[in-house]
């Protein structure tokens, strides 16, 4: 856990649940995957989900260095929860989503990681 503060953000976003995964098309583990992180979108309409193309989006992602995929940020009330690589599974993604909503799992991620989601918000 990084111990630097990061600006808190717009209300508009800070009760949100965002699952923002990262990936790269030319990965075809994520081509695989888009569809399952498609279909947890249409499922939970609540939730904001965000496909960032690692190379595509060099803007959103900077200087970090994705290397395994997929590799998911979920962030709720204006914190990130989790940040890592994920198995390619929908029922995978949408149990930690949901143990993270219900407060059974206090992670948090560090700065670098709180800083990467404030650029995905500042690019949707």
């Amino acid at each position: 856990m990084g111990s630097q503060a990061v600006p808190a953000l717009p209300a508009s976003q800070d009760r949100a649940w965002w699952v923002v995964c990262f990936c790269a098309q030319w990965c075809g583990v994520c081509r695989e995957f888009r569809d399952a992180f498609d279909a947890l979108a249409q499922q939970q309409p609540a939730l904001r989900m965000a496909w960032v193309d690692v190379e595509d989006d060099e803007d959103i992602v900077g200087d970090l260095d994705v290397e395994t995929f997929p590799t998911i940020l979920v962030a709720g009330e204006g914190r990130v929860r989790f940040f890592g690589p994920v198995l390619p599974q929908m029922a995978v993604l949408a149990r930690m989503v949901a143990v993270l909503q219900a407060g059974k799992d206090e992670g948090e991620a560090d700065a670098a990681a709180q800083a990467l989601f404030q650029r995905v918000l500042g690019s949707r």
